[in-house]
C-alpha cells in the first residue's frame, strides 16, 4: 500500500465536464482528510473513502477532514491556477502520511492526492498543512 502524490485522473475528465467550480463565491466545497500510511490513493482515486483514514477517536480530527479556505483562480503567463489557504487541525494527536483534497459538494469527488514522504506526527498540537505559493510555478492546481 502506498500513497502517491498526483492530480486525479478522473478530475482531470471532470473539469472538461464542468463538474468542479474553484470560484470562491458560490463555488463548490473542497475537503482535506488524512490518511495513515496503510492506504493506497494516487492517480486512480476517484473518490473520498474513510478506508485507513486518520483515526478520529480523542485525536481534534473529524472524519472526513476539515474544508478548504479556496483562493480565486487566476492566471499568470498562460497558465490559470487556483490554490488554498493553509489548514491547521489544532491541538491534535496525528500521524498521516499523505491527504485527499476532494469535492464534498460532488459526490466526495477526488481533486488531489498529497504524498508527505513519510509518517508526519503532532501530538496535542498544530497539524498544518502548507501550500504552495500560488503562482504559474508552484499552486496545487495548475494548467499550463
Amino acid at each position: 500500500m502506498a500513497i502517491t502524490q498526483a492530480m486525479c485522473t478522473s478530475f482531470k475528465k471532470e473539469l472538461l465536464e464542468g463538474v468542479h467550480n474553484f470560484k470562491n463565491s458560490g463555488g463548490s466545497t473542497f475537503k482535506l482528510a488524512l490518511f495513515t500510511s496503510s492506504a493506497t490513493l494516487g492517480a486512480a482515486t476517484t473518490a473520498y473513502a474513510t478506508t485507513n483514514e486518520v483515526s478520529s477517536s480523542g485525536t481534534n480530527y473529524t472524519a472526513g477532514g476539515n474544508a478548504l479556505t479556496r483562493v480565486d483562480p487566476s492566471t499568470s503567463g498562460t497558465t490559470a491556477l487556483t490554490d488554498f489557504a493553509d489548514l491547521t487541525f489544532s491541538t491534535a494527536t496525528i500521524t498521516a502520511n499523505g491527504a485527499l483534497i476532494y469535492n464534498s459538494s460532488a459526490s466526495d469527488k477526488a481533486v488531489i492526492v498529497l504524498a508527505f514522504g513519510g509518517d508526519k506526527t503532532s501530538t496535542a498540537g498544530d497539524f498544518t498543512i502548507q501550500f504552495p505559493t500560488a503562482d504559474a510555478s508552484n499552486a496545487i492546481i495548475r494548467i499550463a
